[in-house]
């Protein structure tokens, strides 16, 4: 137990004798990434400092930026990362490709089909990572099999702030090209609120009678907006 605690000892002194550009990625060598803070993990993307300050300035400026909040700092461009003196395209640049690895990569895991898709919350954080920061609209079909595992997932309409088109025998060919039985609809919200508008509710309609017709259900539609959504199962839209 002593060797242990003179061992973090040990570490904690290398890693004070380091440059405040260097520690970050040194405690993550000695301590794993989980240890590191959501600051140090910006500092070690941005690499290194220009003008005078260091990349943990740069880090901790940029954040604050955001509010500290990274679902915030997701959501900014290149364009606006520039703004924060020090930070040039090239940077803005590997924070914005890190955000989008990670939002591809849970894009990925809503096909996975090894989940099964019980409820609304489990169907909502499917998508949540990928949809609640985008700074438009886009539609997403998640296509279910009799045990509501997935079959794969595709995007089926993307729009502008407001609004996104959809076409119901997309979706309807779609599921009979993947031999489903069920299809979960997603959306977002970039305005922030997950209301259903009156579009949302006449398009669900359609769509749902549609698979109907072809003894498809339409389990649920989705609409993500930061960190809440809004099931159309959930509060029995469907049956307005």
């Amino acid at each position: 137990m002593l060797r242990k605690v003179d061992e973090e000892i040990d570490i904690d002194m290398r890693i004070l004798e380091l440059s405040e550009d260097e520690r970050p990625r040194e405690k993550m060598r000695d301590r794993g990434v989980a240890a590191l803070s959501n600051v140090e993990l910006l500092a070690v993307i941005l690499r290194t400092g220009t003008g005078g300050r260091n990349a943990m300035d740069l880090a901790r400026e940029l954040y604050a930026v955001s509010g500290n909040s990274l679902c915030e700092l997701s959501s900014l461009s290149a364009d606006r990362m520039c703004a924060v003196p020090g930070i040039g395209f090239g940077k803005a640049a590997s924070i914005v490709s890190a955000f989008e690895l990670g939002r591809r990569c849970a894009l990925e895991k809503a096909g996975n089909t090894d989940i099964s898709v019980t409820d609304s919350k489990v169907a909502a954080r499917l998508f949540a990572p990928y949809l609640r920061i985008l700074d438009h609209e886009e539609c997403w079909a998640l296509f279910l099999n009799q045990r509501n595992r997935p079959l794969g997932k595709e995007m089926i309409g993307s729009g502008g702030l407001n609004a996104t088109p959809i076409d119901s025998r997309v979706v309807t060919r779609l599921a009979l090209e993947k031999r489903a039985t069920g299809v979960i609809l997603f959306h977002n919200h970039p305005s922030g609120s997950p209301e259903p508008g009156a579009s949302d509710i006449k398009h669900t309609s359609s769509i749902r009678k549609g698979l109907a017709s072809l003894n498809i259900a339409l389990l649920d539609h989705i609409i993500i907006a930061g960190d809440s959504f809004f099931s159309f199962s959930e509060e029995r839209v469907f049956y307005l």
